[in-house]
């Protein structure tokens, strides 16, 4: 099908095996084949729902994670547009590039865990138990984002630092972003919940050692996905 100033692209229907994925996927391809220019406008969320068959959420995720790779560009009241042929060389997560936040968080999220493992509260350890609880429940993958961040955002409460809970706080948003596009293109989701709980495990016994080497893990799967992403992108 082809618009003018406003093209939809990809087959008509999707099956979801992941739809979101296979969402992406169909745009990334017609953008890097050429069939989609740079500069030309992708169909209204409402009608690339209908075109692939998948709800506004699905769309949305899809389009979050083109942006994510500089691929395209949401212009409030004017609709999505092609901004480049490639993926750049790293992703676009708001305030702070997936380069910088990967070489801050170890930084902060293992001595988060650490201290969290000394001084979490009866009540925090419930908190943070409710959200892998829920996570582990969760099939919409925005959802799942968002409370990956609350939990993340749990641990550097129950530190006790305030610094390192204003951090995490501070880049909440980005780790969102970057969450969503790494499950959506390397199906992370899941090994994540394992990791996630042996986390949340060694802070429960209090051993801040065990905390630290568990978030150093998580955080190094997180970094080897992003690494096979940006590594796809730059070859």
């Amino acid at each position: 099908m082809n618009l003018s100033d406003s093209r939809t692209v990809g087959p008509h229907s999707i099956v979801r095996t992941s739809a979101a994925e296979a969402v992406f996927n169909s745009i990334r391809h017609s953008i890097e084949s050429g069939e989609l220019p740079v500069g030309s406008k992708l169909g209204a969320e409402a009608t690339l729902a209908t075109q692939y068959a998948v709800s506004r959420s699905v769309i949305r995720e899809a389009l979050r994670s083109a942006a994510a790779l500089g691929l395209t560009e949401t212009k409030t009241g004017k609709g999505t547009f092609v901004i480049a042929s490639r993926a750049g060389g790293d992703l676009k997560l708001g305030r702070f590039s997936a380069r910088s936040l990967m070489e801050a968080r170890p930084h902060i999220e293992v001595p988060s865990a650490e201290l969290a493992a000394a001084r979490a509260t009866a009540e925090q350890l419930e908190e943070m138990r409710g959200l892998l609880d829920a996570m582990e429940d969760e099939d919409d993958p925005e959802i799942w984002v968002a409370l990956d961040a609350s939990f993340h955002a749990a641990i550097a409460r129950a530190s006790g630092n305030g610094v390192f809970e204003r951090v995490v706080n501070d880049i909440r948003e980005a780790m969102v972003n970057q969450s969503e596009t790494i499950n959506l293109i390397t199906g992370r989701q899941h090994p994540s919940h394992a990791e996630h709980r042996e986390i949340l495990a060694a802070i429960e016994t209090g051993d801040g050692a065990a905390a630290g080497r568990a978030m150093t893990a998580h955080l190094t799967a997180v970094d080897e996905a992003l690494t096979l992403i940006l590594g796809a992108t730059e070859a």
